[in-house]
């Protein structure tokens, strides 16, 4: 159960917001992709708890708030100690881009992004990655953006061409597809020079997020490091415009 510092947890966007015991119990049994649960701290009846096994179960990240904060996020006044958000799209499996990619005689490109947490990039990401001809886009399930309202309007209706997987454990994810033959390049300002990395053959590109890049394991789990050359006086690209230039450098590689 995951329980952190309140004052540190920002705004979520209010959309797809579910409210109330019934309704949050309901989601989870029906299978609904839940994103994040805020369950008021200290409360233990019967029916909160029949909540927070659900959710463990299904590994939904949960956060215990308190009232005034649950009234904060609230936008009926009646969330009876449970709230939630749901994606607006469904997330799909990682085998079933690989079978994409094979069903296109294609080698297999994905695009991993650890912790990217503005729903608006993701959206962006997801876009680059249609066009750029990712077989789909894989996110972890924590401390990460989903597949909101708002990502989904960023990804300018790409999000329902191009599939997103949600995992629990990104490094994890890497190494069983590391032993089915794809490789990993990281987004690294110390990496060589994209112009001089091989990004042809299965490849699982890897963006971090927006302030701290790629997490220290997901990056020693990547086989080598790429950098965007730059001029200019600041040293960075947001992380949509990152993950596009070295997206289309691969298409460009692959289309060589």
């Amino acid at each position: 159960m995951e329980k952190q510092r309140e004052q540190k947890e920002p705004l979520p966007v209010q959309e797809n917001l579910i409210e109330g015991r019934n309704v949050v119990l309901e989601a989870l049994r029906s299978g609904q992709s839940v994103d994040k649960l805020y369950v008021l701290e200290g409360c233990k009846d019967g029916p909160v708890m029949t909540i927070l096994r659900e959710a463990k179960k299904q590994q939904v990240p949960l956060q215990q708030v308190s009232r005034q904060r649950l009234d904060q996020l609230s936008e009926t006044g009646r969330h009876q100690g449970v709230l939630g958000y749901v994606s607006a799209y469904p997330y799909k499996e990682v085998e079933e881009m690989l079978e994409a990619a094979r069903e296109k005689g294609e080698d297999p490109f994905l695009i991993f992004l650890d912790g990217v947490e503005d729903p608006h990039n993701l959206g962006a990401i997801i876009r680059t990655a249609n066009l750029a001809g990712a077989h789909g886009v894989v996110i972890p399930k924590r401390r990460a953006a989903g597949l909101t309202a708002a990502a989904a309007r960023a990804s300018a209706g790409a999000v329902c061409y191009t599939p997103v997987a949600r995992v629990t454990n990104l490094k994890k994810t890497m190494e069983e597809l590391k032993e089915k033959g794809l490789w990993f390049v990281c987004a690294d300002m110390e990496g060589d020079s994209m112009y001089r990395v091989d990004l042809k053959g299965p490849l699982g590109l890897v963006l971090g997020n927006e302030g701290e890049g790629v997490s220290r394991l997901v990056r020693e789990t990547c086989d080598f490091k790429a950098s965007i050359p730059m001029k200019g006086n600041i040293d960075s690209l947001n992380v949509s415009v990152a993950a596009g230039v070295l997206a289309f450098e691969i298409l460009h590689q692959r289309n060589k």
